[in-house]
């Protein structure tokens, strides 16, 4: 889990000229929010917190005005064309809280030899974590499989204190046997042609 600490201004100014003129300064408008408080308006560094958000599930030790909060990213919205980060949602968070997340399941190793195809039904988990323990991201086995298997939610090894949010008997992925169009006989051709 990575933890980054970014120092936050609070902001008095709201709406699309405001913001742009942040933006224009290369910093990013956000809101801090959880707890019952009062959701504060920030304005943090654009381009520290564009590389803090490369981490997924990136743990932010905010420093707002000598007040130090802990965060995780709720909702990041970024410029359609451009990719640029336009506003950030945050949800404040204290140590040893449980918090709902998802994770990137990666795989590892080959299936068994032959023309089969792995499908991702799901390419994130809803997991339960501690906030300061969150995974980045948990890895499963795929090594040897055959077409028909499955691994199912339940089946992928998650790290301690992690626990799953989704139904344990949910598909994530599963092998598929590659099916090649059949050539149409010498035949059939000259009967569809006519």
């Amino acid at each position: 889990m990575s933890d980054v600490k970014l120092t936050a201004e609070t902001r008095t100014e709201f709406g699309k000229g405001a913001a742009r003129r942040i933006r224009r300064e290369a910093k990013v408008p956000a809101v801090v929010y959880g707890h019952g408080a009062d959701p504060v308006h920030i304005t943090l560094p654009g381009h520290e917190l564009q590389l803090a958000l490369r981490t997924p599930n990136v743990l932010l030790t905010l420093d707002i005005e000598g007040r130090t909060a802990l965060a995780i990213p709720k909702a990041v919205q970024r410029d359609p064309l451009k990719g640029f980060l336009e506003h950030v949602d945050l949800l404040t968070v204290k140590s040893g809280e449980k918090v709902t997340v998802e994770v990137y399941v990666h795989t590892e190793g080959e299936l068994a030899p032959g023309a089969y195809l792995l499908e991702h039904v799901l390419s994130t988990l809803t997991v339960e974590a501690e906030a300061t323990h969150i995974p980045e991201s948990v890895t499963v086995s795929i090594a040897g499989l055959e077409a028909g298997a499955a691994i199912l939610a339940k089946d992928i090894p998650l790290p301690e204190g992690t626990t799953l949010v989704i139904d344990e008997d949910a598909v994530v992925l599963q092998v598929l046997s590659a099916q090649a169009e059949e050539a149409p006989a010498e035949g059939e051709a000259e009967t569809t042609e006519a």
